[in-house]
């Protein structure tokens, strides 16, 4: 059965780690594509601007305006593909859906197929020697290098592949057709092989990319675990050890001590004062109280009205617990008594710990789930802490406790053999100051 939980853990963690992971592709693919969105309306503005401010420029390139037409309306179908797909890739964000592979392929095949149209479009024009030579060929390395943003080797490699070898069927093709010499076969060859060597450098640049930002979210759902689990009362250090050394799903048997605080006359307090007061009072307590859990390796486990229960030795283990426990406790009493020296509603409160095994895991229904401490130990420290009203006092441990501290409990008062409700025969109590 913990087999089968962990197991299925694993899997709903892979699951998250995936869903986020098609969401950061997607969110690079947006980026680029916002990129090449960019870069074709910035080609139709030089096109507009070079027959604005020079038409012969213009009549001399294209021999006319139909060719300079034709352009327009390639430019124009590109940035309407463009902004359809930037469309569908923010659908599919939304519904935390990844593009399907095929269609991937098949835009980066007709993206890349533009400066081949183009380029065709001006060799007709000019010839094929001044076009090659042109700017128009160095168009391709735009959409190499923007292809790292697709997080994908071998689609960064299929564009390098598209872009050099329609850029060398062109080159051949027309070269050795137009040419009056020998065709420029190594030049061509050669150029056409450093942009599919430059497509092969943006995958692999794109998927070291890719396994960063896996990392990265493997930690963050690492992160989000833990935080979900324990919610927002664990420590960052807590959180790191966490990580480092893993958290169980499944209950599993945990010696732990038990701490159990409460405000005492807090709700008679609270009856002559506004809600604001009440909570601003009761979480600038709960802050120093937590941080003085943090110091000394415990967590909150659930925060109960006017008081919570804290654990030490669960979710990690310590040897030291009980320890950690009382040296809790004799430092929340100090620091109690420092806060009510400065506020005008001084809180007094009541601490009981006890020492034993414990039942600890995530626990609940299929639903919602926490991780909490089940067993005799937890009735008992809640039981241990109600008797500071019954003896006046603060700080209350059980007997295991005592023993758990040996010297460093010299100081314990024991109170004798002491009644507690639900439990027919009577306890050793002790106090400590």
């Amino acid at each position: 059965m913990v087999s089968f939980l962990r197991a299925r853990q694993r899997a709903v963690l892979s699951e998250e780690f995936e869903r986020e992971l098609t969401r950061e592709v997607l969110r690079t693919e947006l980026l680029r594509v916002q990129a090449l969105i960019a870069t074709g309306l910035v080609m139709l503005v030089l096109l507009t601007a070079t027959f604005l401010i020079d038409p012969a420029i213009a009549n001399r390139i294209w021999r006319g305006t139909d060719g300079m037409v034709r352009e327009y309306v390639l430019v124009a179908g590109f940035l309407l593909f463009e902004v359809w797909v930037h469309s569908q890739i923010r659908r599919n964000l939304k519904l935390d859906r990844d593009l399907p592979v095929v269609r991937r392929y098949i835009g980066a095949f007709i993206e890349t197929s533009l400066p081949t149209l183009i380029l065709i479009l001006q060799i007709r024009s000019m010839g094929a020697g001044p076009a090659l030579g042109f700017v128009l060929p160095f168009v391709y390395f735009i959409f190499v290098i923007l292809s790292t943003l697709r997080l994908d080797f071998w689609l960064s490699t299929f564009t390098g592949f598209v872009a050099a070898s329609e850029l060398l069927a062109v080159a051949l093709y027309f070269d050795s057709a137009n040419a009056a010499g020998e065709p420029l076969i190594y030049f061509h060859t050669v150029r056409s092989a450093v942009i599919l060597l430059c497509g092969v450098l943006a995958g692999s640049v794109g998927a070291q990319l890719r396994r960063q930002f896996g990392a990265s979210i493997a930690a963050a759902t690492a992160r989000d675990r833990v935080t979900n689990l324990f919610g927002q009362h664990v420590s960052p250090q807590v959180v790191e050890r966490l990580m480092a050394e893993g958290t169980s799903v499944a209950g599993d048997i945990r010696r732990v001590a038990v701490m159990f605080v409460d405000f005492r006359g807090f709700t008679a307090g609270a009856q002559s004062r506004t809600p604001q007061e009440v909570v601003d009072r009761l979480d600038g307590a709960f802050a120093v109280l937590v941080d003085i859990l943090d110091r000394h390796g415990g967590i909150v486990n659930k925060f109960l009205g006017d008081g919570f229960l804290a654990l030490f030795g669960a979710p990690l283990e310590a040897s030291d617990a009980a320890h950690r426990a009382v040296a809790a406790g004799r430092d929340m009493l100090t620091a109690m008594d420092h806060i009510n020296a400065q506020t005008s509603w001084p809180l007094r409160i009541g601490i009981g710990i006890h020492f034993g095994e414990v039942v600890a895991g995530n626990i609940g229904s299929p639903r919602r789930k926490e991780y909490t401490v089940i067993g005799d130990t937890v009735n008992f420290a809640s039981r241990l802490e109600a008797l500071n009203k019954e003896f006046g006092s603060q700080l209350l441990i059980s007997s295991s406790v005592r023993e758990a501290l040996g010297e460093d409990g010299e100081d314990a008062v024991a109170l004798g053999e002491v009644t507690v409700r639900g439990y027919e025969q009577p306890v050793a109590v002790f106090q400590l100051g």
